[in-house]
């Protein structure tokens, strides 16, 4: 991984933190917060961010890009700080989005590498050409300072005032750490919680968005969907965590999502081998920089036959299990891989399986009445990839589906 940059403040980020001590504390504390066990116990909150995800679509579904944002926001925060997100101008959620947008616009990764090649780069007057990134840098310290600092000072004050809510934060005031890091276990804490944040919220408000598109985009294959969520869960109430595994199509569903439309077409974060080595027989030196094409191994057409089309049935077998090694290309691998992957696969999921059961997701119609089509396009925002608003049509299924929608808030 190449080294962050502590001019921009991002030094705490786990992602870019270079194998070490420190990177395996962080690594630690992730395992102990976000072990498939441990991710279970927030399963009840996701369930209602999500029912209240689905009453926003009920009353204003144009507002579909803002609903999925606030639900993603609403999770990982409810999760990590025991924090409600506001429903308008969160200032935790704002600061973070300032942030992501800061850093995604300055530290590219090809500045990135070039500041780490070249220091005195970042140091140059700001009325010089290039001298622009220094003022930057400062705001990015500030705007990180805070990102880290507010949202932890938060479940302090709710300890202090005899009102603490569960949340990993909590969790992890509560762990032992070694006596070499006893003395920074806040900052520490801090940096870890931070990090779920930047990178949890923006990749799942990312798949939901795709995952609309491709139900737009295939209504058959929603269909079939939706057949077997009925066979399943049948109308007299919403899909529960422990019906996952008798639906092995919508699982499918949602694993060809991900491949059709990779979150990351390219790992955003470059990485740096640490010794040489030899692939496919070309020589790669250690100390160069290697990034990951996930646009090409999902495109793979020996893997993935005509890969540009969207093909559930691919991760099954042909009695309908799912594939044997089948699983979802977003969470990275080997050491790096993302270790808020249960969580995230969580909320993806309970997300997606609460839409199909309820909500038919289609093409938007024109005054006459005829379908609107379009193109999708997509567009890099932050670290993720997703696509430009697109117009469609989402209504109840049914009568008995919007009941069970706002009686599962407590409406009527």
């Amino acid at each position: 991984m190449i080294p962050p940059d502590p001019r921009f403040g991002l030094d705490f980020n786990t992602g870019l933190l270079p194998y070490g001590d420190k990177w395996r504390l962080h690594r630690k504390m992730f395992n102990v917060a976000f072990s498939k066990q441990t991710s279970k116990k927030y399963q009840v909150v996701q369930m209602e961010k999500v029912h209240q995800f689905l009453v926003n679509l009920l009353s204003t579904p144009h507002d579909y890009p803002k609903h999925v944002a606030t639900l993603s926001a609403a999770i990982i925060m409810a999760i990590t700080y025991g924090y409600d997100v506001a429903s308008k101008d969160d200032p935790f959620v704002t600061n973070v989005a300032h942030l992501v947008e800061l850093i995604t616009n300055i530290l590219t990764a090809e500045r990135a590498m070039l500041l780490n090649a070249i220091p005195l780069l970042a140091y140059i007057p700001s009325w010089l050409p290039g001298g622009r990134i220094k003022k930057r840098a400062a705001e990015s310290r500030a705007l990180a300072r805070t990102v880290l600092d507010d949202p932890v000072k938060y479940v302090q004050d709710r300890t202090v005032a005899g009102t603490p809510t569960t949340s990993i934060v909590g969790d992890l005031f509560e762990m032992e750490i070694g006596k070499e890091f006893a003395s920074s276990k806040d900052e520490l804490i801090k940096g870890v919680a931070a990090t779920v944040f930047l990178g949890g919220a923006e990749t799942t408000s990312s798949a939901l968005l795709i995952f609309l598109l491709a139900m737009v985009l295939n209504p058959e294959v929603q269909t079939e969907a939706q057949e077997e969520i009925d066979r399943v869960v049948g109308d007299a109430r919403l899909p529960e965590f422990g019906d996952r595994e008798n639906l092995p199509y919508v699982e499918a569903v949602l694993i060809e999502t991900l491949r059709w439309h990779p979150i990351n077409p390219l790992l955003p974060l470059p990485h740096m081998t640490t010794t040489a080595d030899v692939f496919n027989g070309m020589h790669i030196p250690k100390g160069v920089i290697v990034m990951t094409n996930f646009w090409a191994i999902t495109r793979n057409e020996k893997r993935y036959p005509n890969p540009t089309a969207f093909n559930p049935r691919r991760h099954l077998t042909a009695s309908g299990t799912l594939a044997e090694g089948t699983n979802y290309p977003l969470f990275g691998y080997g050491r790096r891989i993302c270790p808020g992957r249960h969580i995230g696969d969580q909320s993806f999921w309970v997300a997606a399986v609460s839409i199909l059961a309820t909500l038919r997701i289609g093409k938007a119609r024109n005054e006459a009445g005829h379908e609107v089509d379009f193109t999708p396009e997509f567009i890099m925002a932050g670290l993720a990839s997703h696509p430009k608003h697109f117009p469609c049509s989402i209504e109840p299924r049914s009568p008995r589906a919007a009941e069970l929608i706002y009686a599962s808030v407590g409406g009527n």
